[in-house]
């Protein structure tokens, strides 16, 4: 399996692109999804995650991750796309502080939370 990923950062944020898309493989892997894969990693600041989550979701606040997923199924090609994934760095960062672990564990987790949302894996209300 091959985890095609674009990681962009609008804003400059230093992130471990490596790390992301082996934490990404890793999941997939574990949950015996073997096809290539395709899918983004974006990086976004508070005002920019806010447009996005009333845009979409229809609430005016910032969170820290969101995903938009495409149609399911493996495409002709035999590349599963998944779609896309919004993090908020900031957020990411206040959220490393409190549970007092390094902000690359927090972005790999919330990178291989989106990626689990992209799959239809929600968590429970």
């Amino acid at each position: 399996m091959t985890v095609h990923s674009d990681i962009y950062s609008e804003t400059g944020y230093k992130i471990d692109r490596k790390r992301i898309r082996q934490g990404i493989s890793d999941l997939l892997s574990g949950m015996g999804i073997y096809t290539d894969v395709e899918l983004s990693v974006v990086f976004a600041g508070e005002r920019k995650m806010r447009e996005l989550h009333k845009k979409h979701l229809g609430s005016d606040e910032v969170t820290d991750v969101i995903s938009f997923p495409l149609e399911e199924g493996v495409f002709p090609d035999g590349v599963l796309r998944l779609g896309d994934i919004v993090i908020c760095y900031p957020v990411a960062v206040k959220q490393a502080a409190d549970k007092n672990i390094m902000v690359d564990d927090e972005i790999q987790f919330l990178a291989e939370h989106g990626c689990r949302h992209l799959l239809g894996i929600h968590h429970e209300l």
